[in-house]
Parts: C-alpha cells; structure tokens; sequence
C-alpha cells in the first residue's frame, strides 16, 4: 500500500471547503437579492424620473408596515389597509385594499405609482385599482395618499375620503409623519462653535493638567493647578508689557537747566585779590 501523498490530502480539503462556500454564496446572492427586491424597488413609476424617485425614497422609513382605518357607513363598514411599496395586508400586487366581510378590493397598485412632493409633504398616487361596479363611468379606482410632516409621531392612523361627485372618482387617505419633514438647520453659529470648542480645550487642559499634577507628579494644594508658576507670573508679565507699550512717560530725568534770558547780564564788579599777594 502506497503512503498517501499530504499534498495531494490538502489539495483536496481545501477545494472540499470551497466547494462547501459555494451554496452559502449562492444563498446570500440570494437572499440580497430579495432584499433590494423587497424595498422601494418594488414601486415601478407611471413615468420614471430622478425628482419622483427621490421624493418616494423620502418615504423609507414607512416600508413593510400596513396602516389601516375603518370607515363606517350606515350599516356598511370598510377597512382600508395601505402599505408602501408591498404587498397590504398580502394582497401580491396592492398597495390600497378595501376589505367588508365579503371581499378585498384592490384600490390601487404599486406598480403604477406616482410621487410628488414639497418640502413638508408628499402626494403618493396609486393607480390600476379594480373598477367601480355600478358607479363613476365603472373607472379604475384610485388612491391618493397625502402624508404631511409632523416631527412628534413617526406615523399616525390614516383617514379616508372617497370622492364619487366629480367626473373623476378617488380615494384620499391622509396621514402624518416624520419621515417627510426637512432635516433641522443648525442654529449655532461659526463664533459659536469656535467659542464651544476652545471651552472644551480649556476644560480638557484644566482637567488633564490637574490628575496629571496630581496623580503622576504628586502635586498637592496650589501646585495641583497646571503650570502654576506661570499663571502666576502672567498678571505681572501683562502689566509690564502695557505700561512699556501705553505708558508714554519718559522713564530717565531729563537734565537741568536753566532758562536764558533776552536782556543782556549785567556785568559783575571785577573782584581783586591783589591785597592777598604777600608784599
């Protein structure tokens, strides 16, 4: 019997393990796929543009999650559920149902989706609902959904109004949420960072300056303050440089002297010493 070559044994483990990644790539392939898939991806625009995408992508933080509303009407009550870019209440294909105790109806689809908006609104249209039986012209019914700003909720319960007057029959649901106000300015200003960051340097000088003196160094009472000799001496360093700068007196005494007059000096009396000479 042959020994086994060990090469040819990792050789063989190794490709064992790739060949055992392979189905672990192909399911996450997978299953990012789905995930694109399951996102605003799903809502096809009646007519795809950069503006409407980029409103609709302000509604992300609303995906997979049905909203709903009853309305009653006399003896008759109707449940309302919308859900944005999905599937309401799994119903493939809708985004607005009507559901009574005998029936969905598909009020609008995502895949006929229209999106505008301002900047604290946005007007979302589902169209290609199911057609009205017996009333407006028995059209494809059409949700509106208008969904306004309101920073305190992250989503309130809808209301609904269905218009069947005009020539054109619709639903309007309304709703709140914070998905769709502007994002808040800073209100500080340049100075005002500038001032907030040199009080952190500050603090953090203090701060670290004092365990280090402390802790490290083993400074007690006064000395615990960092740089102490020189804070001392800076009061007396700053008077001295303005009174050499603002001071304009001169510091040497000028000479004496005395004033000339205008008048001439009269003339002293010559003093003779003569008499002092020895005879």
């Amino acid at each position: 019997m042959q020994p086994r070559d060990p090469m040819k044994a990792r050789r063989g483990l190794g490709g064992g393990r790739v060949l055992s990644l392979v189905p672990l790539l192909v399911l996450l392939l997978v299953l990012c796929g789905c995930s694109a898939e399951d996102g605003m991806d799903k809502c096809k625009l009646t007519a795809e543009s950069a503006s409407e995408r980029s409103v609709l992508n302000r509604l992300t933080p609303l995906l997979h999650r049905n909203f709903s509303v009853v309305q009653k009407e006399e003896k008759e009550s109707y449940t309302y559920v919308f859900q944005l870019c999905g599937d309401a209440d799994g119903v493939a294909g809708a985004g607005f149902v009507q559901k009574d105790n005998t029936k969905t109806t598909v009020v609008g689809r995502y895949n006929s989706t229209k999106a505008i908006g301002g900047s604290v609104w946005v007007l979302l249209t589902y169209d290609n609902g199911e057609k009205y039986d017996n009333h407006c012209d028995m059209a494809n019914r059409k949700a509106f959904v208008m969904i306004t700003c309101d920073r305190t909720t992250d989503a309130s319960t809808l209301t609904v109004a269905e218009e069947r007057e005009r020539k054109e029959c619709f639903y309007l649901f309304e709703m709140t949420s914070s998905a769709v106000c502007p994002p808040l300015e800073s209100k500080l200003s340049a100075g005002s960072i500038l001032l907030i960051v040199g009080l952190c340097l500050v603090a953090a000088y203090l701060i670290g300056g004092f365990l280090y003196q402390r802790l490290i160094v083993g400074a007690k009472g006064m000395d615990q303050i960092p740089n102490y000799a020189f804070w001392v001496e800076i009061g007396n360093l700053s008077a001295d440089g303005c009174d050499f700068v603002c001071r304009s007196k001169n510091r040497e005494e000028p000479n004496a002297y005395r004033g000339v007059s205008s008048e001439p000096a009269e003339e002293e009396p010559e003093e003779r010493d003569d008499h002092l000479l020895p005879m």
